[in-house]
């Protein structure tokens, strides 16, 4: 059975977290409240399930749960009621058309702090797991305060995120910070393999992902990797001097079959804010295409070009998030992408 939930030794190469975990559970010095800091996609939600499996389960061996007890039939069938996954679509249960951009304060209350206090079912605790924690708002991170001081009963919240530091202060002096670090990308690949995905798609989604299993998954779900290469060829003719004439229109389409892919997963999304997060995606890919240039060059002219292309990228993902008409901004940023590259073939000849 346990093949059905994680435990510590199915965690790729976190060993020194998981190290930490280990020395805690077994001491009985387990704090109850648990951030996991790092990228997205490199196993903090795994090693979160897999210390709720541990720490509800009555009779472990060792850090291993039994597999054969209630708890663990429950947590194999992801049905453990002392168990919840809290994250910001859960608003839309009670309000269909909510937007769920961040993690509100009524989620909080409700799927947390509300059930915290109340006896857990099968008398051994109750774990917590609070999804892109970093999204809450200051008055979600406020209404958790109370319960992370003073859980009731045997209670352990674990927050996940990859930006700890936008947690308040009394947040984070309230919990015990463990570190997750990127997987290296050959680690990444093997897995990719292993899971019978073709080598050639595996190879790019592992480099594409820079270390982050999780992320090169859900990139080859919704179809990301193929206009990945595209981006790419188009930077690396943009760089040779052969600027593409569609680049605003390679954007468009990219978009719109991330985001129908979006709606597939989740009827309820909004397309428009899922084409949106889709072109702050393939901005990303772009500046890391230029990033990696100023690690591959020492010529001033590539650097130059590197760095203000990376500041056209930033300047139009901020437009994204100030909700500025999407053509306007991909059409500006091909113009300026253009004009820089133009700009280094004159400089170039003289």
């Amino acid at each position: 059975m346990m093949d059905k939930f994680p435990t510590f030794s199915s965690v790729l190469g976190q060993d020194a977290a998981i190290s930490w975990l280990t020395r805690a559970y077994q001491s009985d010095r387990l704090p109850h409240g648990l951030v996991f800091a790092g990228p997205p996609g490199v196993g903090k939600a795994t090693t979160a399930r897999a210390l709720a499996a541990l720490y509800l389960c009555p009779n472990p061996t060792g850090v291993t749960p039994c597999g054969k007890c209630e708890s663990c039939r429950l947590m194999a069938a992801d049905n453990h009621p002392d168990f919840a996954n809290v994250y910001r679509q859960l608003r839309r249960i009670e309000k269909k058309d909510a937007a769920a951009k961040d993690l509100s304060i009524d989620v909080i209350r409700q799927y947390l702090v509300a059930p915290a206090n109340l006896k857990p079912a099968l008398n051994h605790g109750k774990v917590f797991v609070i999804e892109e924690a970093e999204l809450m708002n200051a008055a979600a991170q406020n209404s958790l305060l109370k319960t992370l001081e003073e859980p009731f009963g045997r209670t352990l919240i674990i927050l996940l995120s990859d930006q700890p530091e936008s947690l308040l202060p009394t947040i984070r002096s309230r919990t015990q910070t463990v570190r997750f670090h990127a997987l290296e990308p050959a680690l990444v690949a093997k897995e990719l393999h292993d899971r019978n995905i073709d080598p050639a798609t595996a190879e790019q989604a592992a480099d594409l992902a820079e270390g982050s299993l999780g992320t090169a998954l859900k990139w080859i779900e919704d179809g990301v990797i193929p206009f990945a290469r595209q981006l790419h060829q188009h930077l690396n003719d943009l760089l040779a001097g052969h600027p593409p004439d569609n680049l605003a229109d390679f954007f468009k389409t990219a978009a719109e079959a991330y985001a129908k892919k979006q709606v597939e997963h989740d009827e309820n999304t909004s397309l428009d804010q899922a084409k949106r997060e889709a072109l702050s995606l393939y901005l990303r890919l772009a500046a890391q295409r230029f990033r990696r240039l100023l690690k591959e060059s020492d010529d001033a002219g590539d650097l130059d070009l590197a760095c203000t292309a990376i500041e056209s990228i930033a300047r139009a993902d901020d437009y994204l998030d100030a909700n500025v008409s999407i053509p306007i901004i991909f059409q500006q940023l091909a113009l300026a992408l253009t004009r820089l590259t133009a700009a280094r073939s004159l400089a170039d000849r003289f």
